[in-house]
């Protein structure tokens, strides 16, 4: 285990080899829902799509872990969506509730999924309602992240107008390079969580990872994290290999 902190904004943590890592962020998870049950009595959580958090959220409904927290005070909402209904392969919300979460007893009336089929900008508009309704006037407790080889990041492309929303905490976001519309988080929502988990497996992702913590190439990854909320990457070590070699 590696621990590497190169901006204020973020900290870096390299478990080990794939399978290392994905254990360690399913502890992670389970830490973090934990402490906030313990202190609010509930666990509000935007997920991600992505083949990690999948992994994350098989780990997590398995035998082994399932009876670690209390799902009946999880509060699931997503940081972004395509714009597929729910019985879509390409659905995030399909995904994660194929993948484990539709057989944990979390009440159905907890469960939030971004609608982004249809009327996704009056859609977007209702999904920040139901943040407000819900969370009142606390942030998020955890928002899973990950990271595209351009550096995009829930829905944030880019050169995309998703990037500049101040106000907003969710969009409807024009992407002319995906040639769609999607429903997203914007800065201003993924910055005020207690916790932002950015996961980041795979040699792939070597380059970009160097592009950011040691470049500080201004990509939409790179506004994720403040120094009040430190964004903390998860990387295995393909991952991480060229990003250690330049910092020795």
């Amino acid at each position: 285990m590696r621990r590497v902190s190169l901006n204020p904004k973020s900290e870096i943590v390299i478990p080990g080899n794939k399978q290392a890592t994905l254990d360690f962020a399913v502890k992670e998870f389970i830490r973090i829902a934990n402490a906030s049950i313990d202190d609010h009595g509930a666990f509000y959580v935007a997920l991600s799509g992505g083949s990690t958090p999948k992994a994350i959220f098989q780990a997590l409904a398995s035998k082994e872990e399932r009876g670690k927290i209390d799902w009946k005070k999880v509060f699931l909402f997503w940081s972004d969506e395509r714009n597929v209904p729910a019985s879509d392969p390409d659905s995030n919300y399909k995904m994660a509730m194929d993948s484990g979460f539709n057989s944990l007893p979390i009440p159905q009336k907890q469960i939030f999924r971004m609608v982004a089929e249809e009327d996704i900008e009056k859609n977007a508009i209702a999904y920040q309602a139901v943040i407000e309704k819900h969370l009142q006037n606390l942030p998020f407790d955890m928002i899973m992240l990950g990271m595209g080889e351009d550096g995009h990041t829930a829905s944030l492309f880019p050169g995309t107008a998703g990037l500049e929303e101040k106000k907003k905490l969710i969009v409807a976001n024009h992407i002319p390079q995906k040639k769609t519309d999607r429903m997203t988080m914007t800065f201003k929502c993924i910055n005020q969580a207690k916790n932002t988990t950015i996961y980041v497996l795979g040699a792939s992702k070597q380059e970009m990872l160097v592009k950011i913590h040691i470049d500080n190439e201004p990509l939409p990854i790179s506004d994720v994290g403040t120094e009040g909320h430190k964004a903390l990457w998860i990387a295995d070590q393909d991952a991480a290999k060229l990003l250690l070699e330049k910092i020795g």
